[in-house]
């Protein structure tokens, strides 16, 4: 795995429940050669949270991805841009 996947940018937000919310998702190489799923969220305008949970290959990240990405969209998270 050379280059890093695209960053998938959610956001969650309801003016009604002062709620406004970020997630970022993407799929990068560690410095020791493993693949790392890494996530981000938090209050949009803050700089959140960071997680990186390892994979021993990029098809195993990238299917973590999908899965946590299809949860997201479910809880009503949407695409940025």
């Amino acid at each position: 795995m050379q280059q890093p996947s695209p960053i998938l940018h959610l956001q969650r937000r309801d003016p009604s429940r002062n709620m406004a919310r970020f997630y970022c998702l993407s799929v990068e190489q560690s410095l020791f050669g493993d693949v790392a799923l890494v996530r981000e969220w938090g209050r949009i305008g803050t700089l959140g949270r960071r997680r990186l949970d390892l994979y021993a290959d990029a098809a195993q990240a990238q299917e973590a991805l999908r899965s946590l990405a299809a949860s997201k969209f479910r809880r009503g998270y949407s695409t940025v841009g």
